[in-house]
């Protein structure tokens, strides 16, 4: 099916925009007809590549990153298609459009996009309901759920902890973990949440909560690529100290040096790789292995994966890889992790 992709569907769907084709994408997606079919292939057991994590079991450690299945729409299709876990959102308190369009670009010659979506989603509510009805009817997948949740792009930064809090009152019982987005570049001033004098007001009535509710819904935060050493240093510090679940490493990178096309947003794909595996390094070697990590950014293929789990990764994650490699990408590129076992 993937080679049939990328020499067939891959070119035709790139002569459209973007956006409309995965509006389409979607779609399909959401029809279970379409993507059962697939577990002939992605439904053979592989215990080698089980990840026992925040005392879940991931089938495999592959998982589909935030931002492609925003609002919930295709949850049973991320197992049929052989992901070991998915990610949905990013997801407001409110319904929110996001930036105008256009805000996808390709760039097919890097195998890389440029995003400026900011955050566009039906919110919190609408998909609490959406995820009720898929838990009433039986029809919850099989593979652990985590949902990515942001602030509004209107609400000042002294006030983004009550978005996060409004997020995961409503949210938390649906997920096996939460992601607390402070590293998106296309929500403004949003970055700004990673200073550490945001982190603590940011988490802690978050955490309060959750201790309040008498549950353990493991709760991370996903960071920028373009941080330096000193400021991923000072996270690690509070990270520690509020005793947070998990780092997802990296978002998206605003540093376009790599490719030739100007527009702004976030970079992502095979250019982020190298900078989002030396972060994931850094996080690993300076919380001791402490740290539970999710690696992010430039995973296309078993070998791209191998350098998140080399690197510190407990689990890695994609999606501008499963635009370029097509659907079937999660199943590839796990059995070329079982060909080639961790040394």
């Amino acid at each position: 099916m993937n080679p049939l992709y990328r020499q067939l569907l891959r070119p035709l769907f790139f002569r459209l925009p973007p956006e409309w084709v995965h509006q389409r994408a979607m779609a399909a997606l959401e029809v279970d007809a379409f993507t059962r079919p697939f577990r002939r292939w992605t439904s053979t057991p592989t215990p080698e590549l089980e990840v026992e994590l925040w005392g879940k079991k991931f089938p495999n450690p592959v998982g589909l990153a935030a931002g492609f299945d925003k609002n919930a729409e295709a949850l049973p299709a991320w197992a049929n298609l052989g992901f070991g876990y998915a990610e949905i959102g990013t997801v407001t308190p409110l319904p929110q459009p996001g930036n105008p369009a256009p805000r996808i670009f390709r760039i097919p010659e890097a195998k890389a996009l440029i995003n400026r979506l900011g955050f566009p989603n039906v919110g919190a509510e609408e998909v609490r309901l959406r995820l009720a009805k898929l838990r009433d009817r039986g029809a919850w997948p099989s593979i652990p759920i985590g949902i990515n949740i942001g602030k509004m792009k209107d609400t000042p930064l002294e006030e983004a902890a009550a978005d996060y809090l409004e997020c995961f009152h409503r949210l938390h019982d649906f997920a096996d973990f939460v992601v607390v987005n402070i590293s998106s570049p296309n929500t403004p001033g949003l970055r700004q949440l990673q200073d550490k004098r945001f982190l603590e007001s940011l988490f802690v009535p978050m955490l309060n909560e959750r201790d309040s509710l008498g549950t353990r819904v493991p709760v991370l935060v996903k960071l920028a690529p373009d941080l330096i050493e000193a400021q991923l240093g000072e996270i690690i510090e509070v990270i520690g100290d509020l005793n947070l679940d998990g780092i997802v490493a990296t978002n998206t990178t605003i540093d376009h040096s790599s490719v030739t096309l100007q527009e702004t947003g976030g970079l992502s794909g095979k250019p982020l790789l190298k900078s989002s595996t030396e972060v994931l390094r850094f996080l690993h070697r300076e919380s001791g292995g402490k740290i539970p990590l999710i690696g992010a950014g430039g995973v296309f293929t078993a070998d791209d994966a191998r350098a998140k789990l080399d690197a510190g990764a407990s689990l890695v994650q994609l999606y501008t890889g499963f635009v370029y490699q097509g659907p079937l990408v999660a199943w590839e590129i796990c059995q070329g992790l079982r060909a080639e076992p961790a040394a």
